[in-house]
């Protein structure tokens, strides 16, 4: 439980500060256009403070963290996400700049496979426990 609470307090910090570079960045350059960096706030705080907070209250009934393969699939879900945190940010900052990297699309699109088949497979651990109930 203490995991998950720390991981969401880190994700809440991590949002907050994004939010904040966000806003200080396009003041600070003058950028007006649309950019990546103005969803990556919200998406730090739903994919990561938000979604702990999820596990937390889901492991008291259904004790998530002991089932066989929940450290594989949380560090996967860890990775995955800064994976598409660090690419929404840099997509933005290179929009910001006006230029694009061409290989980028394919980075992040890996980083989401991998986010979609960390959360099937926790939703099956979830159900397993759930059915044991």
């Amino acid at each position: 439980m203490k995991r998950f609470i720390n991981t969401s307090l880190f994700y809440l910090v991590l949002g907050l500060l994004l939010g904040f570079l966000y806003r200080e960045l396009t003041k600070v350059t003058g950028y007006t256009g649309p950019t990546q960096l103005s969803v990556l706030h919200t998406h730090t705080l739903t994919l990561g403070f938000m979604f702990h907070l999820i596990l937390l209250a889901l492991e008291t009934p259904f004790k998530l963290s002991e089932t066989k393969y929940f450290n594989i699939i949380y560090w996967l879900y860890q990775v995955s996400l800064l994976g598409v945190l660090a690419t929404l940010g840099f997509r933005g900052y290179l929009t910001m700049l006006g230029t694009d990297f061409a290989g980028l699309s394919h980075i992040a699109g890996t980083f989401h496979t991998l986010i979609a088949i960390s959360l099937v497979w926790l939703m099956l651990n979830l159900k397993k426990q759930v059915n044991q109930k």
